[in-house]
């Protein structure tokens, strides 16, 4: 048994397309994984936009050219500009999003989609590259060799081409976890991510907020100490766990409540209000960390400023 499927209680009901895994702070998650139709709408919107940035670059240098009257050999310099910085943005365009956007490009924030990383760690560059990379072998490259002129062979070419592209079109239709190649190398998900309203406003609801917009909670104050336990990931991760609403969200809420306390030495009441405690929390521990970040100080996670500096491989650190 996997450590993703021992995180869900053996009564829970398992709904189609829902998956659950153990995030490094020990706390199971449910999620959704997105429909294949979904991606790929995701995917069109995406290469859209990408000929349109593309045409739009490529129209400027030719207007710049036109400008400079540029002909011959300065003509093909310019359209070998237009080459390089097309192959750029091919290239990066969805890495570049998913690294800054946490799994997510234009289009999958259009429809609400996201990528996330199957073992419950970090989304790593190393696995967006890989993911993306492999982009170039199941679609771009296809794309290249059915556009460029064919000499004698071409229609076996093209024919080969076509399979080549089949093959990797429908591979997410042939595995229960609606994977394409890239997230097999990568070892990602692509998950259902609805837009939410923000923890911010989840928490002043049970709360009266206080200066800077985050909610604070007079019945849990929680010391400077207590908060520089924790970092922006796990913020995140409590931060999911509070917008999860399922037939276990009350259990889990529990569990990671426990966790907390636990871990920052809670000497408060032992039988507390299981969501607002974490509400409070969660307000707090936010509005440490933005005052931290007005300093210039930027904390990833409980880890960093400490030897090793990040969790050990696979997302498996333990409190």
């Amino acid at each position: 048994m996997t450590t993703t499927e021992a995180a869900a209680p053996a009564t829970a009901p398992r709904q189609r397309g829902e998956r659950r895994l153990l995030t490094p702070e020990g706390v199971p998650l449910i999620f959704q994984l997105a429909e294949r139709g979904g991606r790929a709408a995701a995917v069109l919107i995406d290469i859209a936009l990408m000929f349109v940035a593309i045409a739009v670059f490529a129209l400027a240098i030719v207007f710049g050219a036109l400008a400079l009257g540029i002909d011959g050999a300065g003509a093909a310099l310019f359209g070998g500009l237009v080459i390089l910085i097309s192959f750029f943005i091919r290239s990066f365009y969805f890495i570049y999003f998913e690294l800054r956007w946490q799994g997510q490009t234009p289009g999958k924030r259009l429809l609400g989609i996201r990528v996330i990383d199957r073992k419950g760690g970090y989304l790593t560059p190393d696995a967006v590259f890989a993911r993306n990379l492999l982009r170039e072998v199941e679609l771009f490259l296809p794309i290249t060799l059915l556009t460029a002129p064919s000499q004698g062979s071409g229609a076996w070419v093209n024919l080969l081409t076509l399979l080549w592209v089949g093959i990797f079109l429908f591979l997410p239709f042939f595995n229960k976890d609606r994977l394409r190649a890239g997230d097999l190398v990568a070892g990602t998900w692509v998950i259902a991510a609805p837009k939410a309203m923000l923890l911010g406003d989840v928490a002043a609801e049970a709360t009266p907020p206080k200066r800077g917009g985050v909610a604070a909670d007079p019945e849990f104050p929680f010391t400077r100490s207590q908060l520089e336990i924790y970092g922006i990931y796990e913020l995140q991760t409590l931060e999911e766990v509070l917008r999860h609403k399922g037939p276990q969200s009350e259990e889990t809420q529990r569990e990671v409540a426990r966790r907390i306390q636990q871990k920052i030495a809670w000497t408060g009441e032992a039988e507390v209000d299981t969501e607002r405690f974490l509400k409070a929390f969660y307000a707090a521990l936010r509005g440490h960390l933005e005052a931290r970040m007005l300093f210039g100080e930027r904390r990833e996670n409980k880890y960093a400023g400490k030897e090793g500096g990040t969790p050990p491989p696979g997302g498996t650190a333990k409190k």
